[in-house]
């Protein structure tokens, strides 16, 4: 939106007041939600089927809020408080246990959240961001490590065989069993 390179009418969840709010801000005319995004409706939160549950994790690494939780082969859930209702967790899904439930009651678009409830939202969001940036700069450092490891054994295995090397290593085997032989002959 800021290059004007997007609408200000792709997000249903702020619905058509969203999209007055976006048009005051960026002074372009007041459009209609486009289709193609979505309808505004309720806030819905992410429900997970405990009984299909088979605890991949993979509905916690799509969770732009970090909202749901659980371990490795356990149960997970939603914590419904912390939910956006974004779905980024439904194609994570393989087992397809996750389904949205209305929790706004009659309130759609924009009148669907607090003023809390966002502000909440955009601080979860960016705890996630900060949290998956810091584990990708830890993962990429671990990586490099290991890397470097790898490099140092390659360096070590060809300095092996490295003819002169291999040579001076021969010299001193030869030198120190010769001593030996005189020493076993005296």
């Amino acid at each position: 939106m800021a290059a004007d390179e997007a609408g200000i009418n792709r997000c249903p969840p702020g619905g058509a007041e969203g999209i007055r709010r976006l048009a005051a801000i960026t002074r372009r005319p007041v459009e209609p939600l486009n289709p193609a995004n979505g309808t505004e409706g309720p806030l819905r939160l992410a429900l997970i089927d405990e009984d299909w549950c088979i605890g991949c994790t993979l509905c916690i690494k799509a969770c732009p809020v970090d909202c749901i939780i659980g371990a490795p082969k356990l149960m997970h859930t939603v914590v419904g408080e912390q939910c956006t209702g974004c779905e980024l967790c439904i194609p994570a899904c393989p087992v397809d246990c996750i389904a949205m439930v209305d929790a706004s009651g009659p309130r759609t678009g924009w009148a669907a959240w607090s003023a809390g409830q966002s502000a909440q939202a955009r601080a979860r969001y960016a705890w996630h961001q900060q949290r998956t940036l810091r584990d990708r700069i830890e993962n990429d450092e671990r990586l490099a490590v290991k890397a470097q490891a790898k490099l140092d054994d390659l360096q070590a295995a060809s300095a092996i065989t490295d003819p002169q090397l291999l040579d001076s290593k021969r010299a001193i085997i030869e030198a120190a069993l010769a001593r030996a032989r005189r020493q076993r002959e005296t």
